[in-house]
């Protein structure tokens, strides 16, 4: 099954006047859909455009894999212990909530700052918070997550160039910027902000069309 998401139809949500715009991909607070509910154990991928000096105070989460990418500027992150960690472009940032934690987000620079979050929900609920920032993680090196069956990809193509598309139960996968085609398929090709959901897809690839920067989750586990 492949089923492909356009930029354009994700549900817009934040606050114009506190200077957050965000784009989600799955149903998210105020937006709910029945039938979108999550992807194997991805249930948001939200694109979060914050203006200098807006942000998300601290607030508590649990039992969710956060995963952070950050497109422009720069992400400042701030934990309930009072430690604050500053994540840029090519960095990947990990935040197991476990059995729960306190954290805030803002962007404390002087550019616009745009960044691609992601929530997993893990095998097992609870257990002991996480954090991780992993500096400048390389093309192609797999990032895989420690308590769900899931593994991030980063794919950054020049014009033409092709790659695999993981052959897995299920795939997300996620234009950050550029143009992708799916080989065997004449439809449009995914641009920045489009999402491809493909199950059972089996081997295939993608090829890129103009220099392009590209997200993959291979994503295991049962149900959903």
């Amino acid at each position: 099954m492949l089923q492909v998401t356009r930029a354009g139809d994700r549900f817009r949500g934040g606050d114009a006047s506190a200077g957050t715009d965000t784009r989600h991909a799955f149903s998210f607070g105020a937006f709910y859909d029945p039938d979108n509910i999550r992807f194997g154990p991805l249930t948001a991928c939200n694109e979060e455009r914050l203006a200098p000096g807006a942000g998300f105070p601290p607030h508590p989460h649990r039992d969710l894999e956060i995963v952070s990418w950050v497109m422009e500027g720069e992400l400042t992150h701030e934990d309930g212990e009072g430690r604050t960690t500053v994540v840029r472009p090519g960095d990947v940032q990990r935040l197991t909530t476990g059995a729960g934690v306190l954290h805030g987000e803002r962007n404390a620079g002087a550019a616009p700052l745009r960044f691609l979050q992601m929530w997993l929900v893990p095998d097992e609920p609870g257990g002991a918070p996480e954090y991780e920032v992993v500096r400048g993680i390389a093309d192609s090196t797999p990032y895989a997550l420690p308590r769900t069956a899931a593994v991030l990809h980063v794919r950054r193509l020049r014009d033409g160039a092709r790659t695999a598309v993981p052959a897995a139960p299920r795939v997300y996968a996620h234009v950050l910027r550029g143009a992708v085609r799916l080989g065997g398929h004449d439809a449009e090709p995914l641009r920045a902000g489009d999402a491809l959901r493909l199950t059972d897809g089996g081997e295939l690839a993608v090829r890129a069309e103009g220099e392009t920067e590209l997200l993959m989750w291979e994503l295991g586990g049962d149900g959903w």
